[in-house]
């Protein structure tokens, strides 16, 4: 047998293991059915089998503790079905003890995080299921693109833990940190799932899997029925550059002089069906829309189509400050998978004072934002989970004003710093990721970030910071962009103390302008220097599969490296 043939058979064995370890977990025999249970297993499996699989994990203690129930078998297949199994009855038993916790629960902002947590905790569950089924017809020729779906999903479950976790700042008692304390071991199981999927696709890059031919998916994948927008090659493709209304035979308009089929746009999306697999285009006229809109989850490839996000506009105001949990200020909540927008105004105009006040959330996987804009203050664009493109879009704001845990691709977008209040710091970027194998990231690519007139016009002029860590393991990257000399020389500001400074990922590549010079920028252990190679992997094409999905549309998008 040659070298070829060899690395080939590892490589199938491989998968043959990973999927029949993952598929079908969610029939295993439940585990940790009661607390007393859960500190009295001892490991029988194989010590050996057992010890190898915990390996590549952070919490190696949970991942032996959710094995001990295996039956003494050393086959990888069976011990990996009863860890994925465990994550999800462990998030189970959270979402059943949330309803214990809300019926003592005095502080109004814990009551609303505990109903909130419901939902969000059911999504981290669906993400697990569906990462499961995922599986169930495996292809060794679509390899790369199922494991990094597996990847991008389990990051989303644990981002949605984390979520859940968030609406307990600043409440009062003891219900969030008994919440923290009920879903502790619910997140190390989901993070251990998530390492044990990275380990393998690690180990398939050690044998350079990518040189046998697997590529073949990237010529395939946009034809497959399977796949999120294959419904681009029958018939839609460019849809989003062609702009003749007439010929783009929207499903409905929305229009508010009663031209159109709806005069708001929640009327509209009530109207798509759940588990929708074609195009559902929303054409929206020219107007200023004061509604919120809530694309539910399964709500599936809806495309907004706007008249230019100077003359499209959807308004909201909610915030923080007036009792709203962050993740429900949003103006626009996307929680459908394949959601498309161009030419539309996305704001909230809660104002510099109100703190978090969203004006647009994306809670979906494989979002496209084309030609539009976010206007608002502090946490202006929420880019929650999954992967997302922006292209040729603005976003204004003071503090924060871009964050979240999505795996996001910035390119060609303009990132305006507003005049915030009180002569107040401002900030571009927070990233939240939390666990070191998600896949969560900010990458900025031939961005532009500068200052409206106003926040210019000021004297003395606010500091403004490229970013800083929300959470521990931070990834933001700013490359080939516009920085104006609005930045200070610092480029990063700290979160709290030295929190996340060693752990978080902050890269600058072959950046321009005033702003750009890195001489004085902080010396973070997490502060790195970016080669040509490391600045290509945040590239969309390699970063988020983006020649699998972004370009079928036809929406301006450049795979690797831009010329600038």
């Amino acid at each position: 047998m040659d070298d070829g043939s060899r690395k080939f058979t590892i490589i199938g064995i491989a998968v043959i293991l990973l999927i029949m370890a993952v598929s079908g977990a969610v029939g295993v025999v439940k585990i940790y059915n009661k607390a007393n249970e859960r500190e009295e297993h001892k490991v029988t499996t194989s010590n050996k089998a057992v010890e190898s699989l915990c390996l590549h994990t952070d919490y190696r203690k949970s991942c032996r503790k959710s094995l001990a129930n295996a039956n003494d078998t050393d086959e990888p297949q069976e011990l990996m079905k009863i860890a994925f199994s465990s994550a999800i009855n462990e998030i189970e038993h959270a979402i059943n003890k949330s309803s214990t916790l809300q019926a003592v629960a005095k502080d109004p902002r814990a009551t609303q995080a505990l109903e909130m947590c419901k939902s969000l905790l059911t999504t981290s569950i669906d993400d697990l299921k569906r990462s499961l089924k995922k599986l169930d017809n495996f292809d060794i020729s679509k390899m790369e693109e199922y494991l990094a779906d597996l990847k991008v999903w389990l990051s989303g479950s644990l981002t949605y833990q984390e979520t859940c976790l968030e609406g307990f700042t600043n409440t009062t008692g003891d219900v969030g940190e008994k919440m923290k304390k009920i879903l502790k071991l619910g997140g190390k199981l989901t993070s251990n799932s998530l390492a044990m999927v990275n380990s393998v696709d690690e180990y398939l890059g050690e044998v350079q899997l990518t040189s046998m031919g697997s590529r073949r998916l990237l010529d395939k994948g946009l034809n497959d029925d399977h796949h999120a927008y294959a419904w681009w090659t029958k018939g839609y493709k460019r849809l989003l550059i062609d702009v003749d209304w007439k010929a783009l035979k929207p499903n409905v308009i929305v229009a508010q002089d009663g031209s159109g089929t709806f005069k708001t746009i929640m009327e509209a999306i009530k109207k798509v069906p759940n588990n929708n697999t074609q195009p559902f285009i929303i054409r929206i006229k020219q107007g200023v829309y004061k509604e919120y809109v809530d694309i539910p989850r399964l709500v599936n490839n809806v495309i907004f189509i706007g008249e230019g996000h100077n003359r499209t506009r959807i308004i909201g105001n909610k915030s923080y400050d007036e009792g709203e949990a962050t993740f429900y200020t949003a103006t626009v909540a996307v929680n459908g998978d394949g959601f498309m927008a161009k030419g539309i105004g996305f704001e909230n105009t809660a104002g510099p004072m109100k703190h978090q006040a969203v004006a647009l959330r994306i809670s979906g996987d494989m979002a496209i934002i084309h030609n539009c804009a976010m206007y608002g203050y502090q946490d202006t664009l929420y880019a929650h989970a999954y992967r997302q493109f922006y292209r040729q879009c603005t976003i204004t704001g003071t503090v924060d004003f871009v964050f979240g845990n999505a795996a996001a691709v910035f390119q060609d977008c303009k990132m305006i710093v507003r005049k915030p209040s009180l002569n107040n710091e401002c900030v571009v970027t927070a990233q939240g990721r939390k666990d070191r194998s998600s896949q969560g990231g900010l990458i900025l690519q031939n961005c532009t970030i500068t200052g409206d007139h106003d926040y210019l016009a000021t004297n003395p002029r606010p500091i403004t910071y490229l970013g800083r860590p929300w959470k521990l393991y931070s990834r933001t990257i700013i490359m080939q962009s516009f920085i104006d000399g609005i930045i200070a020389p610092q480029g990063w500001a700290p979160w709290a103390g030295t929190f996340g400074l060693d752990t978080c990922y902050y890269g600058e590549f072959n950046n321009r302008g005033p702003g750009s010079n890195t001489t004085h920028r902080v010396r973070w252990k997490g502060i790195k220097k970016i080669t040509p190679e490391e600045a290509a992997r945040y590239t969309p094409g390699k970063y988020i599969q983006g020649d699998l999905w972004i370009k079928a549309t036809g929406v301006p998008y450049t795979s690797g490296m831009m010329n600038v």
